[in-house]
């Protein structure tokens, strides 16, 4: 079967209506980090919105910038290590404006947790040895919330909702006493203790096996359907994208180089390196050959081509005439919409097959 084929038939379709209500807009988003004592681009003049009741997936390889982009929306980034040189990050709420990237570090502390909450790649990492779990979480809802009196009683509700079972034990539990897939869980409910607007699931699946993987994945679709919360969720593989999100954005070496409706971007790939993302994930079925790999590796910031910043690993660029070939190290390709919500970063999309 082939792999478009095999992934549309789990693509499940969304009920999410199509408000098309901004909750948060980027805006030529660019993010330096200095290196050597010089600023290397890590992000590059990203812009994209995230919808009321929406799950938006970022997906790329390590090192394209997708947790740098994640990281920005909360003003995350170390300013002694980077820098936001260009662009700005619209949240809307009570019926205002707010640009993130200009807010004073008091003003921070009232969207982080209560507008935008996180969860990381390593719960085993993000949760505190020395305190149970309960008592972590506990603490979330005291820093965000004031409307809570029985801290105990919100505690268990929180635990029941991330699926945890004998939350009332739990609670009571250390970080290490519990599985990966229970730790994660932890993380999620803590994430929800200030019932925020938006959550950003970054690597939420990374260091868990393929059935709680899909345990978490089923979770966060589920708190969306019973919260209206919007999500983001950052992962490098579009196997998860095809059950979870409803709108794609792929990124590479910095820059969103394709952004589609998932239904949309699984019917048609306009950009090489979105159909190689596809190509290399296993299917049930494969015969006993070796996985497919993409050649070479993503460039580093301070190395980024002239041009088109994928052509040294792009399968389309080896069919180009010279000309052609001339184009995509010389000219770096704008993004070409093909309808209202299908866009790329390819000088010669219209080649592919």
């Amino acid at each position: 079967m082939p792999v478009k084929l095999f992934i549309l038939n789990g693509l499940k379709m969304k009920n999410m209506q199509d408000t098309k209500k901004s909750i948060l807009k980027v805006n030529n988003l660019s993010v330096d980090f200095c290196v050597e004592k010089k600023w290397r681009p890590a992000v590059s003049n990203l812009s994209f919105s995230l919808y009321k009741s929406e799950i938006l997936a970022i997906v790329g390889e390590s090192g394209c910038g997708k947790s740098v982009t994640c990281l920005s929306l909360g003003k995350l980034i170390d300013n002694s290590a980077g820098r936001y040189s260009s662009g700005n990050i619209n949240l809307y709420y009570c019926n205002k404006k707010h640009d993130i990237l200009s807010m004073s570090k008091k003003e921070l502390r009232k969207i982080r947790g209560k507008k935008i909450a996180y969860i990381f790649q390593e719960p085993s990492v993000s949760l505190n040895p020395v305190y149970r779990v309960g008592e972590q979480v506990a603490e979330a809802i005291i820093v965000n919330r004031n409307d809570v009196d029985n801290i105990e009683k919100e505690v268990v509700a929180l635990f029941e909702m991330v699926g945890i079972p004998e939350p009332t034990q739990r609670i009571f539990c250390y970080p290490h006493e519990l599985s990966g897939g229970m730790q994660q869980r932890v993380m999620i409910a803590m994430a929800l203790a200030g019932k925020p607007d938006i959550l950003v699931a970054d690597e939420p699946t990374t260091a868990l096996d393929v059935t709680i993987q899909a345990q978490i994945l089923q979770l966060l679709s589920d708190i969306r359907t019973k919260t209206g919360m919007s999500i983001i969720i950052v992962t490098h593989n579009l196997g998860i994208v095809a059950e979870l999100a409803d709108r794609v954005i792929v990124m590479y070496a910095g820059q969103a180089v394709e952004e589609a409706k998932t239904e949309d971007l699984f019917n048609f790939m306009h950009h090489p390196y979105t159909r190689a993302l596809l190509s290399v994930i296993p299917r049930l079925g494969q015969s006993k050959k070796r996985l497919k790999t993409i050649p070479g590796t993503v460039p580093s910031p301070d190395s980024y081509p002239k041009g088109c910043r994928y052509y040294e690993r792009c399968d389309l660029w080896e069919t180009l005439n010279d000309q052609e070939k001339s184009t995509c190290i010389n000219n770096p390709p704008c993004l070409h919409k093909h309808n209202t919500s299908h866009f790329n970063r390819c000088h010669f999309w219209y080649l592919a097959k």
